[in-house]
């Protein structure tokens, strides 16, 4: 085990958002591949037709799984860390038994409520059969996020991993020659299988470490009351994010189209793949981390504000040349037909600084199991987008939605930061302020280049602030992790060895 001070060196954290960066790196690789062959056999309207049905269902999913996905991984965590094999048995067992209650529940509301999110999705034909069709979907993926948090919770980090690029392959394989074939047609069937083979494949990793035994015990319903508790708190807040992401998409398709709905999708999802990669090491490594720091004050600013640096510098490495190279890689990724949204992408990639600061700060109301806090800040960062995204669209088209999601990411740092410094007293250190001032302020110039040049100055400008950045961003995490000087000198053993 390691020592807390280790734990928390820049190193410790170089090295696992590289390791979990990576394992993310080649799911969007893979999953690039996917929306590209998608977006040529589906078009904008077909991409816009998936974002609907995957956003009405995860409302869904958010508003009945009582967040067990989630509380599941911290009491069968728990009872792992001490060695308690028998508790840990127990556990799965309740988390087993939760999920399946969960997924028939999800499954029912979703039938019921299916002329509802038809009425409130699409302003043209009758999709209540499709959201019949879908309603399986929910409880697949109840059942998938129990076995994950098994997963999870017995640190099965390896076995983690192998399940997201087997999904990410077997989503390639299934839907391209269905699409290829039925076009939209094939949407809710590929949608069915594809949560289907998921489970599957959760399903051969999960029982591999610990056997599926399925237990209708009434006893096991009373021992699951307290995960449901703390799951509550997760499922407010993914209601929140949820129904946020339903109101903008079913406003879009109401004001601007199916097209319109595909834009903005791609556009928001592409531009936080990146920013996925990075952040992907928060819940796995910096969160228990994060909850291991029991006192407020230097230790807890100190974890906080370690994790900021590392990941906003790790972030600003590729951001500015993903902006500059857009107009490139969206035809190369997807097609020529999705050029419209290049605009709103460049603005919410400046975003993704804002959100490199604000994401790790927002843990620390978790890690404190501050529910009412978690809840809070949840609703002002859903209102807040629901608003300026409607209002950016409305009076500047999708350019507009990429100010809104700025704003939106502006408005919410600074209530987190006010916040969480009468909340817990913490404060961002000078050296992230001074490193967030010198990234956001090059990123800005990169926008800028990218918007008022074009031909060779908008090449070399772009590409010469975009290194200057890249640069900065290396020479202090090697300064800091002194990890150059660790891969040198296992290269050199091992040249040496031969």
């Amino acid at each position: 085990m390691e020592k807390p001070e280790h734990s928390n060196s820049y190193s410790h954290i170089l090295k696992y958002t590289g390791l979990y960066g990576g394992i993310q790196g080649v799911n969007i690789l893979i999953g690039l591949i996917r929306n590209k062959l998608v977006a040529m056999l589906l078009g904008p309207e077909g991409m816009g037709l998936i974002s609907l049905f995957n956003t009405s269902i995860r409302l869904v999913s958010d508003s009945t799984n009582f967040g067990i996905s989630m509380s599941g991984v911290k009491e069968i965590s728990e009872a792992y860390g001490r060695g308690d094999a028998a508790k840990v048995s127990q556990s799965i067992a309740v988390v087993r038994y939760w999920c399946l209650l969960t997924a028939l529940l999800g499954m029912v509301v979703c039938v019921v409520m299916s002329p509802l999110l038809n009425r409130w999705t699409f302003d043209w034909g009758d999709h209540t059969l499709h959201f019949v069709l879908l309603s399986p979907i929910v409880a697949l993926g109840a059942v998938s996020g129990g076995e994950l948090a098994i997963l999870k919770g017995t640190r099965q980090l390896r076995s983690l991993a192998v399940v997201s690029v087997y999904n990410v392959l077997i989503n390639l394989i299934i839907s391209v020659p269905l699409f290829y074939y039925w076009r939209e047609t094939a949407i809710v069937p590929s949608m069915i299988l594809l949560a289907l083979t998921q489970l599957l494949t959760v399903l051969v990793y999960s029982h591999r470490h610990y056997p599926l035994r399925l237990s209708w015990d009434r006893a096991l319903f009373g021992e699951g009351l307290c995960m449901v508790r703390l799951g509550m708190a997760f499922v407010l807040a993914g209601i929140m994010v949820s129904s946020a992401e339903f109101v903008i998409r079913s406003y879009l398709n109401t004001a601007g189209g199916l097209d319109v709905v595909g834009f903005y999708n791609v556009g928001y999802l592409m531009t936080l793949a990146y920013a996925g990669m990075v952040l992907s090491s928060l819940e796995t490594d910096y969160f228990p981390r994060l909850s291991a720091v029991s006192e407020t004050g230097p230790h807890l600013n100190d974890t906080v504000n370690r994790q900021i640096e590392v990941t906003l510098l790790s972030m600003a490495v590729l951001l500015p040349v993903f902006m500059i190279s857009l107009p490139i890689l969206l035809p190369l990724l997807y097609s020529k037909a999705f050029l419209p949204v290049v605009g709103m992408m460049k603005l919410t990639l400046l975003a993704m600084y804002v959100r490199a600061i604000m994401v790790p700060i927002e843990y620390l109301s978790l890690s404190r199991g501050d529910s009412l806090s978690y809840l809070f800040l949840e609703a002002v960062y859903a209102v807040v987008l629901v608003v300026s995204v409607l209002l950016g669209y409305r009076f500047w088209g999708l350019l507009g939605t990429g100010a809104a999601i700025i704003v939106t990411g502006i408005v919410g740092l600074a209530v987190d930061l006010v916040y969480m410094y009468y909340r817990y007293s913490y404060v961002l250190s000078a050296q992230v302020r001074r490193y967030a001032m010198v990234q956001i302020a090059l990123g800005v110039l990169v926008y800028f280049v990218s918007v008022v040049t074009d031909g060779w100055i908008y090449w070399t400008a772009g590409l010469l602030l975009s290194a200057l950045s890249a640069l900065l961003s290396l020479r202090i995490l090697r300064t800091k992790t002194h990890l150059w000087n660790s891969i040198t000198r296992k290269i050199c053993g091992k040249l040496h060895q031969k």
